[in-house]
């Protein structure tokens, strides 16, 4: 497939967001010293979802000249955590097939997968090694492909916004410390907890965006208590899991509207609670994004800062 241009690419990743209501996309450069360069970005309202606006997007920001991605929808894929197979490296995805077989609610003939190692302690004698098995319905992977193909844009990774947000995360880690994330967008709430750039855990929640804005402030408070049980579960998890890590602090991700979520959690959690904002960790070229905008552009913004080494 005719995926990879001739002329030199850009420098960095181009992800590229089809999204329902708009196509949303930004270029990050990590080969600078400092802070990784945010050189573009841009939200595309769409008039029609059938492709035609990415063939207009694709020659308005010249989508030819860079490397770039995509992102899954949450509802697209399925993120598994299962014990780790001890058999050689090239047998490793065949063995985590036969392990999420009966995991999914298609046959695993029509998955495509890949998998997310998380490492262990190597100084805990026989401590338990997980790993998480991401997968895909054939026909949703090869539909994104044919998107793209047809927009003729050189899509070379699809990612998921777990792995999104686990970057940005890195850029908040301190010297042998890890760090949680929580962010709410229109698809539902992601909690990750993170380590030395490395995916520890990750958890859905089911409430919106909408969900928590647009509610009364009795039913906020019980959303807000459902926030706070879940966090408190999966950190109780990780310090059991985990025991040789230490988290530093919780981020909550940038938010349109202050809604007192991180008042709440403050109250309710053990460890430092702070709201980001991504001027403080990434050059945006021009000028600052504002904090909408860092809502709306924050998974892709994490898909773009991918690393090299592993790209």
């Amino acid at each position: 497939m005719a995926w990879f241009s001739k002329k030199k690419a850009q420098p960095g990743w181009m992800v590229v967001s089809t999204d329902t209501d708009a196509i949303r996309l930004a270029s990050v450069d990590r080969s600078v010293h400092g802070k990784p360069k945010v050189d573009r970005w841009a939200i595309v309202v769409r008039n029609e979802n059938d492709g035609e606006d990415l063939e207009q997007v694709a020659g308005d920001y010249k989508l030819g000249r860079y490397r770039c991605a995509t992102l899954l929808h949450a509802a697209e894929y399925q993120l598994l955590m299962v014990d780790a197979p001890n058999v050689p490296r090239e047998e490793l995805k065949a063995a985590i097939r036969w392990r999420v077989k009966d995991l999914l609610d298609y046959h695993i003939d029509d998955a495509t997968m890949d998998v997310l190692d998380i490492p262990v302690d190597k100084e805990a004698a026989g401590k338990s090694h997980y790993m998480y098995a991401v997968a895909a319905k054939n026909e949703t992977v090869q539909a994104q492909i044919a998107l793209f193909e047809r927009a003729k844009v050189p899509l070379q990774v699809i990612d998921i916004p777990e792995t999104a947000q686990r970057n940005i995360a890195e850029l908040y880690e301190t010297a042998d410390r890890g760090v949680g994330m929580l962010t709410f967008d229109l698809a539902g709430g992601l909690f990750t907890l993170s380590f030395q750039g490395e995916l520890y855990l990750a958890r859905r929640l089911d409430l919106t965006w909408s969900q928590l804005v647009g509610s009364r402030e009795n039913q906020r408070q019980t959303y807000f208590e459902r926030i706070g049980v879940e966090l408190q579960r999966s950190l109780d998890h990780f310090e059991r899991q985990y025991q040789n890590i230490t988290l530093s602090e919780l981020l909550l991700g940038p938010m349109p509207e202050d809604i007192g979520l991180l008042a709440f959690l403050a109250s309710q959690l053990y460890l430092p609670l702070r709201q980001i904002d991504l001027a403080d960790a990434l050059d945006f070229a021009g000028a600052d994004m504002g904090v909408e905008k860092q809502w709306q552009l924050f998974h892709v913004l994490g898909a773009a800062l991918r690393a090299e080494a592993n790209a």
